[in-house]
C-alpha cells in the first residue's frame, strides 16, 4: 500500500503583530479611552520611495475590509493595501532616536531611510526614488 501524502498549502498570514507592538496598541487605546475600534493599516501614495504606510484607529468597517484579530486587538486592511502588505509584520521600536511603529514588509524591494516609505517590484523603478538615504518627513 502506497503512502498518501496530504497536499497542504500554507497561506501567508494577512498581517502579524509583535508582542511589543500589541502592548503599545493596547496602551494607546487605553490612554485615548477607545473601545469598539480597530487599528486600520493602509498604504497610500507618497513618500520618497513611492508608497507610504499609515495606521489609524477606526470605528468604521466596510464589507470589503479584511479583518484580523491578534490577541484581542482587531486590525483591518482594505483590499488595495493588502496587495502591497500581505505577510507584513507590525513592530514597535523604541530607541535613543525615538520610538515608533515599524512595518516589516516582505513585499518591499526598497525602503527609504526612515522606513515609512517603500517600493515593491510592481512599482516602476523610474517613477520612484530607490530610497535608503532620505531626509524626509515621510
Amino acid at each position: 500500500m502506497a503512502d498518501v501524502q496530504e497536499n497542504t498549502q500554507v497561506e501567508t498570514p494577512i498581517l502579524t503583530v509583535t508582542p511589543v507592538a500589541l502592548a503599545k496598541i493596547r496602551q494607546l487605546m487605553e490612554e485615548r479611552e477607545l473601545s469598539g475600534v480597530a487599528l486600520r493599516v493602509f498604504v497610500q501614495g507618497g513618500g520618497c520611495s513611492g508608497l507610504s504606510y499609515g495606521m489609524a484607529f477606526e470605528p468604521n468597517f466596510y464589507p470589503q475590509d479584511h479583518r484580523v484579530e491578534v490577541d484581542g486587538v482587531e486590525l483591518v486592511i482594505d483590499p488595495n493595501s493588502l496587495l502591497y502588505m500581505r505577510g507584513s509584520e507590525i513592530d514597535y521600536v523604541d530607541s535613543l532616536m525615538g520610538g515608533g511603529f515599524a512595518i516589516n514588509n516582505p513585499n518591499a524591494v526598497a525602503s527609504c531611510g526612515c522606513g515609512h516609505s517603500f517600493r515593491t517590484s510592481d512599482d516602476d523603478a523610474d517613477d520612484a526614488y530607490g530610497g535608503g538615504g532620505c531626509a524626509c518627513g515621510h
